[in-house]
């Protein structure tokens, strides 16, 4: 019976071990190679929902450029978020969405949060749920850090993320054709 019990126990941890494995590799696929993908993005301010969609280029250094696909009003609108200043500029016309998570995240620098808490963030748990391993990543220690819920599918490719402040999803993003360039 006792030796039941350890062989159960270290399958479990096996399965355990086999995931956590998963989401290291994708963060070292991440740090050292370019990345592309379109997301749809929905922005919830509790009050009022923003969902537009994106066309973005991430560098393995920490930049992102982006390009807005839908809705057709803003479409065309681009711009970047660098690394280290986080700073958003814009080509062209400028999209006007209020900060999020206490002036944490805008709207258009979800895809470089996702990216950049893939490479350096807390990582807090990971679990198969259905056909997708979702991973649990803080982008810091901090008090007031973001939480990002990570869903892959079974080829490590990102489907959705959804980032969480205090316990409030602020933004989810619907995630396809994610590529390492």
């Amino acid at each position: 019976m006792v030796f039941l019990m350890v062989i159960i126990l270290l399958s479990g941890c096996a399965a355990d071990s086999a995931q956590m494995d998963r989401a290291i590799a994708l963060r070292g696929k991440v740090q050292q190679k370019d990345v592309s993908f379109d997301t749809e993005l929905t922005a919830d301010y509790g009050d009022k929902i923003y969902t537009f969609s994106m066309k973005c280029q991430g560098d393995k250094t920490g930049n992102l450029k982006f390009t807005v696909t839908e809705p057709q009003t803003i479409a065309g609108i681009s711009g970047t978020v660098s690394q280290g200043s986080g700073k958003l500029s814009f080509d062209d016309q400028v999209l006007a969405f209020d900060i999020l998570a206490d002036g944490l995240i805008s709207p258009v620098s979800g895809p470089w949060v996702l990216l950049e808490t893939l490479r350096s963030g807390y990582l807090t748990s990971c679990n198969q749920e259905g056909e997708l391993l979702r991973l649990a990543i803080d982008d810091s220690y901090e008090k007031n850090a973001l939480h990002l819920d990570i869903w892959l599918d079974s080829q490590d490719s990102i489907q959705r993320a959804e980032i969480i402040w205090q316990g409030r999803r602020v933004l989810s993003m619907q995630v396809k054709n994610f590529t390492f360039l």
